[in-house]
């Protein structure tokens, strides 16, 4: 982390809204925080890229912090339908870019599925986040996700107490096997998020960052569950990335050129063909490197 901040976070976002105009828009709509996610679904849905259900889903989120995040489900044609992002997982990816440690009120525009509400247990206190769905209509309201997973499994069950969770800082203390290959731009942003990475069960940490033909870099952390199924992997997160960069009318994928997977040697949990078939899909131009790492000490 850099002066608070993830060293993933980008410049700007469509989907981030700081703290300080958060509180700013409340005031003068005459609402609270919370009071206002429900008028950014709209906005997020808006912002959903789903070309095979055509069901867009946006979700708003309001960290600890006080600044706002939104999500959108993505789906990529061409791929196993397992490897579509949820808006949920959009957000929490969106907010981690950010540096935020977690997220305390969800606004969603359809009722969380069970992938999600599980990806949701990776939170701190995940039992405690109130979630609104504004397809309830008029009679929407906040409710604990405790209410809507009602017996979890999740870290409790497998990790120490004490243990970082999904979004909190951390630093796996990684290093690229083969000495010069983390100078490169693309290899030193994938190291960078391979190092935040959040595989407490795997214990197989990764990053991915791709370039566009601009030179710009969109990096992505891998973020695994308990529940392993709904975590969501390095490539679609730097994709995340990549389309909050985008905004409304962002380009298509087409326009990333080159990308790095940053992974344990010998790693139980590849990444690496995922990435690959991935990439061919959706970025067929795309150039893919990938860079063995190991523990530093």
């Amino acid at each position: 982390m850099e002066g608070g901040r993830s060293a993933l976070e980008p410049a700007s976002s469509a989907f981030f809204i700081g703290a300080a105009e958060v509180a700013a828009m409340a005031r003068r709509l005459g609402l609270t925080a919370a009071e206002l996610l429900p008028t950014l679904v709209p906005t997020a849905q808006s912002l959903a890229r789903p070309p095979i259900s055509h069901f867009p889903v946006g979700a708003a989120g309001l960290g600890s912090t006080g600044a706002i995040f939104l999500g959108a489900n993505l789906e990529f044609p061409g791929a196993p339908l397992n490897q579509s992002v949820h808006a949920e997982q959009f957000l929490v990816s969106n907010a981690a870019g950010h540096g935020e440690t977690t997220i305390t009120h969800v606004a969603v525009s359809a009722v969380p599925c069970g992938h999600c509400r599980q990806f949701l247990q990776e939170l701190r206190r995940a039992s405690d986040i109130l979630v609104l769905i504004t397809s309830d209509g008029p009679d929407a309201a906040y409710r604990p996700l405790s209410r809507l997973l009602p017996q979890p499994f999740g870290p409790r069950d497998l990790l120490l107490e004490d243990s970082p969770l999904l979004m909190e800082p951390r630093d796996n203390a990684l290093v690229i096997v083969r000495p010069g290959e983390e100078d490169s731009l693309l290899s030193s942003k994938a190291l960078a998020a391979a190092k935040e990475a959040y595989a407490p069960y795997s214990g197989c940490p990764s990053g991915f960052a791709v370039v566009d033909g601009e030179g710009r870099v969109y990096a992505g952390s891998y973020a695994e569950s308990a529940a392993y199924n709904p975590s969501l992997g390095p490539v679609q997160a730097a994709l995340v990335a990549y389309v909050a960069r985008q905004g409304v009318g962002g380009e298509g994928y087409e326009s990333i050129v080159g990308a790095a997977l940053v992974e344990m040697e010998e790693a139980a949990v590849s990444q690496e063909w995922t990435a690959r078939m991935l990439m061919a899909v959706v970025a067929p131009r795309c150039r893919l490197v990938v860079y063995r790492c190991r523990r530093s000490s």
